[in-house]
């Protein structure tokens, strides 16, 4: 077998392997938005009755789904909030400034990642029973914050890495003082690190079953009501919820892109 023919033997097996690795990533996906169209009202996943929109138009009645779908905006934007500010200033202070015990503080930094989320969600469930805490918002917020902060953490981590403190000294010597050179210097030098945490707290909030399932009282997340419904089967219009939410998902993302994009054509 000759070169030429290896390359195209190559290139065909790479073309096939791309399309069964996409078939495996989107099939679910597709399935979903395909049945938020169907007609049918018994187990949509085996039949196709026919096209409608009548699920995105009922969508709207659906008061609990679409509360539970507010109350996870609500907890997601709230906690990546205080996630966000309490991971860049624990991960701005655990570089510039050295203590006794700092890595023990950061090798605890992994404990939220690694540890499995039942065992998470069971251990805080234990706390905000021991302190009295009643369970709702203010405790599901407290959960998302608490294993949302490493990764804003490791996030903000990875930018210092290459940070030059020599600009902060010489913004200093200049007459700034520190909470000017903070929000002057530091931190528009950090921006890229701090959205990809905040980008990160937020995707794990809105996705969080588990934890939030210990910790949620009578405060229903879109992903819980999503799980009773499977009991029955999903529901049509939970169908129709999550392709919107997808569509939002690619219209944020090819706007950021572009956006990104211009941003380099106009540094060039």
């Amino acid at each position: 077998m000759n070169r030429q023919k290896k390359a195209k033997l190559r290139s065909g097996v790479g073309k096939i392997f791309c399309a069964i690795v996409y078939v495996f990533l989107f099939l679910p996906i597709s399935v979903i938005v395909v049945n938020s169209f169907n007609a049918t009202t018994t187990k949509p996943y085996l039949s196709w009755k026919g096209f409608t929109f009548d699920w995105y138009i009922r969508l709207f009645d659906n008061d609990a789904l679409l509360h539970s779908f507010g109350n996870t905006i609500l907890l997601a934007v709230i906690s990546t909030l205080l996630a966000t500010a309490i991971g860049t200033l624990g991960a701005v202070g655990m570089y510039k400034y050295k203590f006794r015990g700092k890595n023990i503080i950061d090798g605890l930094l992994y404990i939220p990642v690694v540890i499995p989320e039942i065992v998470l969600g069971i251990s805080l469930l234990t706390l905000f029973a021991k302190v009295s805490i009643p369970r709702g918002m203010i405790t599901l917020v407290l959960a998302h914050m608490t294993f949302s902060i490493p990764f804003v953490i490791f996030n903000v981590r990875a930018r210092l890495s290459g940070y030059d403190i020599s600009i902060e000294e010489a913004s200093m010597d200049l007459g700034a003082n520190r909470i000017q050179t903070f929000f002057q210097i530091t931190l528009p030098v950090l921006a890229p690190g701090i959205a990809g945490g905040a980008l990160l707290a937020f995707t794990l909030s809105i996705d969080d079953v588990i934890i939030s399932y210990f910790v949620n009282g009578q405060t229903k997340t879109y992903p819980l009501k999503v799980m009773e419904s499977i009991k029955s089967g999903v529901a049509p219009d939970v169908n129709a919820l999550s392709t919107l939410i997808l569509i939002g998902t690619i219209l944020l993302v090819v706007l950021t892109q572009s956006d990104i994009l211009k941003k380099h054509k106009t540094a060039k």
